[in-house]
């Protein structure tokens, strides 16, 4: 199975007024002052004057794969949860699970990616941290580990970072390449990409996970397929949040493990775990390579001004 994401007439009637795109993403672009600093075990993205942005951790002995942490919206309103979640302040629930941002799988040909029992163990950069034209890129290889230590795939994550007119866009395309056998992604809840909120904007303290579809909130949400999925709220009494975002060229439309206590995955291989159909299974051959694209926008603004999230998704689908 091979998955092309490049430019397709499917997505003509997404483009928003060049103008429009223009003016607005130079005003934030003006103001993000990206900059990053790589370390041994991570990489620190800062913003304008120093502000944090995020922290992108590639080694943990924990936390057996790569994620974000620490991750923030324009303006330095923080929008994941603390990580580790502090006592008192956050519930404390899956906190080697739920980190910030992170890409995992339950169910890949029988091992467990996502509860930290086999590793994905960061290889190398491929290309290495840096800014380049205003955004943050890199490409890292990383190694899909059975708990026997059998290389099961090897997977190129390519991530890029940008000031765009809705917020900050973290794009996370993955590709996965199986080694000498078929790589089999099963049917889960937990699979594919996932996020935990700043704790003031769970739906438990108030806040809203909404889809494109116009859905609320865990009843209504989870199991549900959409364009993009919503979850924000009010912090330091501005409206902020983060919004997932599967690209139409992907083999599959997301569905949404929406919970209201904080957490949201972004699913496109499940649909027996979400009571829609029967069991799903992804088999990807040797010599083939499955790739999935993500956005992820990160956003902040006015109590009252809420993004428009249908043009924050056809902004994305433009991206090269």
């Amino acid at each position: 199975m091979k998955v092309f994401m490049e430019g397709s007439a499917a997505m003509k009637h997404l483009r928003l007024p060049l103008c429009f795109l223009l003016a607005a993403s130079v005003a934030v672009l003006a103001a993000a002052g990206f900059a990053v600093e790589q370390k041994p075990d991570r990489v620190v993205i800062t913003g304008d004057g120093g502000r944090p942005v995020a922290v992108y951790v590639y080694r943990d002995e924990k936390i057996l794969r790569p994620y974000f942490a620490h991750v923030h919206a324009p303006g330095g309103i923080k929008v994941t949860r603390n990580h580790p979640p502090q006592a008192g302040v956050d519930a404390m629930d899956h906190d080697t699970f739920h980190p910030g941002i992170w890409l995992g799988f339950g169910k890949v040909s029988g091992q467990d990616f996502w509860r930290n029992k086999a590793p994905i163990v960061h290889a190398r950069f491929v290309k290495k941290p840096m800014v380049r034209g205003g955004r943050v890129t890199f490409t890292a290889e990383n190694k899909f580990q059975a708990t026997d230590g059998q290389l099961l795939c090897r997977q190129i994550s390519r991530v890029t970072l940008s000031a765009r007119p809705a917020g900050y866009l973290l794009i996370w395309d993955a590709e996965f390449k199986p080694e000498r056998q078929a790589l089999v992604f099963g049917d889960q809840e937990e699979m594919g990409l996932g996020i935990r909120v700043a704790t003031p904007i769970a739906v438990k303290q108030g806040g809203t996970i909404l889809d494109a579809a116009g859905r609320r909130n865990e009843p209504e949400v989870w199991g549900n397929a959409a364009e993009w999925c919503d979850y924000s709220g009010t912090i330091a009494g501005r409206h902020a949040g983060i919004t997932i975002m599967g690209h139409p060229r992907n083999f599959r439309q997301n569905r949404h493990h929406a919970r209201n206590y904080g957490a949201l995955v972004a699913n496109p291989f499940g649909q027996e775990s979400f009571r829609k159909g029967p069991a799903s299974e992804v088999t990807v051959k040797p010599g083939e390579s499955l790739k999935l694209r993500y956005g992820v926008l990160l956003h902040s603004g006015a109590p009252d001004a809420t993004p428009d999230l249908k043009a924050a998704f056809a902004d994305f689908v433009s991206q090269p």
